[in-house]
């Protein structure tokens, strides 16, 4: 499994519209608006590594008002659940 986290920025009148068709790609788990010096931030989850190159260089950057993007790759994942899953199974 591959993880990432996308920071997109887009033309000021493109963010919604944006949104719309990045969340509408294969991989993309949630898209965000958020403040701040970026416009969306996408959630991307794919079964391979490779399968990234498809859906944020070749999927993402190419959405029409996407005028760039950052990618934070994830190595592992801290969840509540997995936490408390552990804690269930006598783990500390």
């Amino acid at each position: 499994m591959a993880d990432a986290i996308v920071l997109i920025t887009t033309e000021s009148d493109m963010v919604s519209e944006a949104a719309k068709r990045i969340v509408e790609l294969d991989g993309v788990q949630d898209v965000y608006s958020v403040a701040g010096d970026v416009d969306l931030v996408a959630v991307v989850s794919t079964d391979h590594f490779e399968d990234l190159t498809s859906v944020i260089p070749e999927g993402i950057a190419k959405v029409d008002g996407v005028v760039g993007t950052q990618t934070l790759m994830a190595f592992r994942t801290y969840s509540r659940e997995d936490e408390q899953a552990a804690f269930d199974l006598g783990g500390d």
